[in-house]
């Protein structure tokens, strides 16, 4: 992602390293994805009662009932649509700075935000029909449970079940549920990540090859601290878009109508500290990913396997 102009923009290389890492990032810390999105969707009782108390509680208590592979529930549509999404974010932005600044030399702030904002922007075709899927699957057992409490019984689902019930009821826009919540997050994310991100790489110490570009593990260190930043900042926009998504409901549980809705009613009824539900999660989880991402960005895993330099 560098700010000089390059003679040419090789898009296969950043769509195939784009996809490698968001593979490797997603089978390592999806089981903290899956944690991050039941502390979100968790509503507190009207006595204060609440399913998990704690992000390890919710661990201890999820493969206590599910098991190991309980806490991969929905990895299969995430790992199947995380090529195209990662490839998509971060190919687009390389592909809005190079051109929002042809001439070389340092980008200005203003057009990294751009950049980032319409990269996060271009990912929501596959980010949010994935998300809806995943956020399902993920949440399930935490329905199953309380269901169970009931002394009720859901039946089992599966992302193909899912997604085949909502297009034939809604059409293809049924996978588009929350579209405006994942843009608002996903856009916001982008803006704060990529030209932070960019900030730190370029401070660290350049590789002795004259390419200019970071050692691999000031990459690394920068996609964490990039990643787990704006992770947080946009932590309630997630929130909003996780609960949203959800179409299974516990008994007893809020229901939304749009974002300011939900918005509102969850300040009413459960207080600003919900909108960092699952903050630390989240944090944990981005962090990574990004930092697994642009590792493999600049270690140039692509460039190595189709015999480019």
């Amino acid at each position: 992602m560098g700010d000089a102009k390059q003679p040419q923009f090789a898009l296969l290389p950043k769509i195939i390293n784009g996809g490698i890492a968001g593979i490797i990032g997603v089978s390592v810390v999806f089981p903290l994805d899956l944690v991050k999105t039941r502390l979100q969707n968790q509503q507190i009782g009207p006595n204060g009662e609440r399913m998990y108390a704690s992000m390890l509680d919710c661990f201890r208590k999820t493969y206590r009932a599910e098991g190991y592979f309980g806490m991969y529930r929905g990895s299969g549509v995430n790992i199947l649509l995380i090529t195209p999404e990662k490839a998509i974010k971060l190919a687009a932005n390389d592909f809005f700075r190079y051109h929002l600044h042809p001439s070389g030399g340092p980008i200005p702030m203003v057009k990294q935000m751009l950049a980032g904002g319409l990269a996060g922007f271009c990912q929501i075709v596959i980010t949010t029909p994935m998300e809806l899927l995943k956020i399902q699957m993920q949440d399930a057992g935490r329905v199953a449970a309380a269901a169970k409490a009931e002394g009720k019984i859901i039946p089992k689902t599966s992302a193909t079940k899912i997604a085949l019930g909502l297009f034939k009821e809604k059409g293809i826009l049924g996978l588009y549920k929350g579209t405006g919540a994942t843009m608002l997050r996903d856009v916001s994310f982008s803006i704060v990540y990529f030209p932070l991100f960019a900030t730190l790489n370029d401070l660290g110490p350049r590789k002795s090859d004259g390419s200019g570009e970071a050692v691999f593990w000031c990459s690394f260190l920068s996609g964490l601290v990039a990643g787990s930043t704006a992770a947080l900042v946009v932590n309630p926009a997630d929130v909003v878009k996780t609960r949203l998504q959800a179409l299974t409901k516990a008994k007893g549980e809020m229901s939304y109508t749009g974002i300011a809705d939900a918005f509102i009613k969850i300040m009413r009824h459960e207080g600003p500290k919900a909108f960092f539900k699952g903050g630390a999660c989240r944090m944990i989880v981005i962090a990574p990913l990004f930092g697994i991402a642009q590792t493999v960005y600049y270690l140039g895993v692509a460039e190595m396997l189709l015999g480019r330099k």
